[in-house]
């Protein structure tokens, strides 16, 4: 260990991503205080322009389909401060490397509500921002006040309020230029009284009978539901859900429907950046249910070798033992190709995909 980080050569990542796929890099960098990266930085170890530099998180949001083509670098702090709000509200600060369900579960410890629907869901606090989590109802940048970034080009750190970091639909500023920033802090505002969000059905079937629930019961409910549905990093290697939920036009979406009467369909958040990029106003897109475009394609329990999807979430790929980064993605882009095919609906991956193009 060297100012606040450790260097180790020639690293395996197969236990640091939760697909368990096999993939190495040339150096892992094991950062212990995000207040060293300017020394890293400056030693020459690591060029922070170097475009195939990977910060990883906990692995929960990518797929190694080649070797890391270059250095990776890990954020392990796991800082949790909590300091004044602004009337019922708390402010809770947490570093890159804290584990997110650990967060989760330690600010419903101390009484505060908010994260409760985004319970369970594997990898850590820096990743969140990035990917703009979202979960049963919300989305992690309802909850964010601010987002600590070290600038890679300048070497400061910055204080991104959360209207100043690009957040869309499971996309971020962060996601969409990850070599500029490297997330390092969370700031959240959570609340003091439960409020809990009851909008996804199966969230109000789970909690049927209790009229009033609180934000521990939110959450109890909401691992239960994705511990029925999802199989366990630990036990069957896998990243969650691999496809996004695919946004279309009011006018598509509609289309669709009269076609296939039993397709889910959900309202858009009115994000600036979704709205561009398919040429509508916000309130004239809709969000499609991927599972149901995938599974309507018959590939819901499939298997192809060790690549296959879980016969529990058809969003979900898995390796059953061997399987290569190469091989899930093949599986995948065979997904994408038959969904398109038949529905016409382009699906893009969840995960950043890492030694190839999706």
């Amino acid at each position: 260990m060297s100012d606040g980080y450790r260097l180790l050569d020639g690293a395996d990542l197969t236990t640091r991503n939760t697909f368990g796929v096999r993939a190495r890099t040339p150096l892992l960098v094991e950062v212990d205080d995000a207040a060293a990266l300017p020394r890293l930085f400056a030693s020459g170890i690591v060029d922070a322009a170097d475009p195939s530099l990977l910060v990883l998180g906990g692995g929960s949001n990518l797929l190694f389909a080649a070797d890391a083509p270059g250095p990776v670098l890990a954020l392990s702090a796991r800082n949790v401060e909590t300091g004044p709000g602004d009337g019922d509200s708390v402010l809770v600060r947490a570093s890159a490397g804290v584990p997110w369900h650990d967060l989760v579960m330690h600010t419903l410890s101390l009484g505060l509500s908010g994260l409760e629907n985004l319970a369970l869901i594997p990898g850590t606090v820096g990743a969140a921002p990035i990917q703009n989590i979202g979960a049963y109802g919300v989305e992690v940048r309802e909850r964010i006040l601010a987002v600590e970034a070290f600038e890679r080009a300048t070497g400061h750190v910055v204080r991104l309020p959360a209207g100043e970091c690009g957040f869309a639909y499971r996309d971020s500023a962060f996601k969409r230029d990850p070599g500029r920033w490297i997330v390092t802090a969370v700031e959240f505002a959570l609340s003091r009284r439960d409020a809990p969000m009851l909008d996804y059905a199966g969230l109000r079937d789970e909690l049927a009978g209790i009229a009033a629930p609180t934000a521990r019961q939110v959450a109890d409910a909401v691992v239960r539901i994705r511990s029925r549905k999802l199989p366990d990093p630990a036990v069957l290697g896998n990243a969650g859900s691999f496809f996004k939920n695919p946004v279309v036009a009011l006018a598509r979406a509609q289309a669709l429907r009269a076609a296939h009467p039993t397709l889910p369909v959900f309202p858009v958040a009115a994000f600036p950046a979704d709205a561009a990029a398919h040429g509508e106003a916000g309130g004239d897109l809709r969000k499609l249910s991927a599972a149901w475009l995938i599974d309507a394609c018959g590939w819901k329990g499939h298997r192809d070798g060790d690549a296959g999807v879980s016969a529990g979430h058809a969003l979900v790929l898995v390796n059953h033992g061997a399987a290569t980064g190469a091989q899930l993605l093949a599986l995948a882009r065979d997904i994408a190709a038959s969904v398109h095919e038949r529905f016409g609906v382009v699906l893009e991956p969840e995960p950043r995909i890492i030694g190839a193009d999706w």
